[in-house]
């Protein structure tokens, strides 16, 4: 997928220097009879001058008895997490990384490692869906962007020190599984398309984060969500769409609960917006929503 998928898709979407303001943040109020969840959508990898976020969103978990991530803060914390993905992505083709590319795309690729200094050879053995997010990931690091600033991460040190309860809605074992899921023509069109873009990351990163800053969902899902369901209806399916509707029973179930608590939900921002997004399913479920 494009660069710009890549980012909505690690919602690593914001760049650029401090701002006066503090951004507005992607966040809605849920409600039932006796109960709310906040939803906040989440970008996973920062920079230092984002924060300190809105006041809104410090509230929301203030108000919060429980906080609900992705991934448990143990997970997302667990230093051996890039290794098991890497253990997940070990090709079991018989192939090579580069006798299961196109000689075109291969010697792009020879090209880019080359600017980059990364050694290919070690990458012979993965999936291209790896080397894919690899190329990703770079790009977005020499664009400043840092996984450690995460807004998952932040959200879950807050609450453990806070001693709030957290919780989970996936495991890193399923999030692997989605990518190791591509089909290789999948696969293969993600990393032509992402070296197609590497040029124009750092301009595509900023365009993004002036619209995450003003709180433009609208604008911000046009230029992630609804091209890649446009461009990639299978990928978006599997990779939004499918996950959205998972997780909504554990959201209802959240403030259906005979108990008063409330709850923050932290996920990426991708799956808040558009028509397909969590906020639009809880709304036609008949809860009460609106933007905070």
């Amino acid at each position: 997928m494009p660069l710009r998928f890549l980012a909505a898709l690690l919602l690593a979407t914001v760049a650029g220097s401090a701002c006066a303001e503090p951004p507005k943040p992607l966040l809605w109020k849920v409600s039932d009879a006796d109960n709310s969840v906040y939803l906040l959508g989440s970008f996973h990898l920062l920079k230092p001058g984002d924060y300190p976020l809105a006041p809104a969103a410090y509230a929301a978990l203030d108000d919060a008895e429980k906080v609900v991530f992705e991934l448990s803060p143990a997970e997302m914390n667990d230093p051996a997490l890039g290794q098991k993905m890497a253990v997940v992505a070990q090709r079991a083709d018989g192939q090579t990384l580069q006798s299961a590319l196109p000689d075109e795309t291969w010697a792009r690729l020879v090209d880019y490692a080359g600017k980059r200094n990364i050694a290919l050879q070690n990458f012979q053995r993965f999936d291209t869906w790896f080397i894919g997010l690899v190329v990703g990931m770079t790009e977005m690091q020499l664009a400043g962007l840092d996984a450690s600033l995460g807004l998952d991460k932040h959200f879950a040190g807050r609450a453990q020190a806070a001693g709030k309860a957290v919780g989970a809605l996936e495991t890193a074992d399923q999030q692997f599984a989605m990518f190791d899921g591509m089909s290789p023509k999948e696969q293969v069109q993600q990393l032509q398309d992402s070296l197609d873009d590497v040029g124009a990351m750092e301009q595509e990163i900023n365009k993004m984060h002036a619209l995450w800053r003003s709180g433009d969902a609208d604008a911000l899902y046009a230029m992630t969500g609804a091209e890649m369901k446009a461009e990639y209806p299978d990928l978006y399916e599997r990779l939004n769409v499918a996950r959205n509707r998972a997780w909504l029973p554990r959201l209802r179930a959240l403030l259906d609960d005979e108990a008063s608590d409330d709850a923050l939900v932290v996920v990426g921002a991708m799956h808040l917006l558009g028509e397909d997004g969590v906020v639009q399913m809880l709304r036609d479920a008949g809860y009460t929503v609106e933007r905070l």
